[in-house]
């Protein structure tokens, strides 16, 4: 369970995460291996917000002008 979780891409971390879920739900585990995986969970929680920020800035989102063509890109504002 001690993957560093730099190398990890979003779509394999969500899938860890979808995975431990279905564990603690499931009710299975022992507390100090659940304690493990809820750790575990947080981290990979983490790491797919900022993956997800880190996607968020890079998204570029283009301006119309009126005449319906695109006159330009400018870097993503979320607000």
């Amino acid at each position: 369970m001690s993957q560093n979780l730099a190398g990890l891409s979003f779509e394999d971390a969500l899938e860890q995460l979808a995975a431990i879920v279905r564990q603690l739900e499931a009710g299975q585990v022992p507390l100090d291996n659940a304690i493990a995986l809820y750790e575990r969970a947080t981290a990979l929680k983490a790491h797919c917000d900022a993956r997800l920020r880190d996607a968020e800035a890079r998204i570029e989102r283009i301006r119309i002008g009126t005449d319906g063509q695109p006159t330009g890109i400018s870097p993503f504002d979320a607000d």
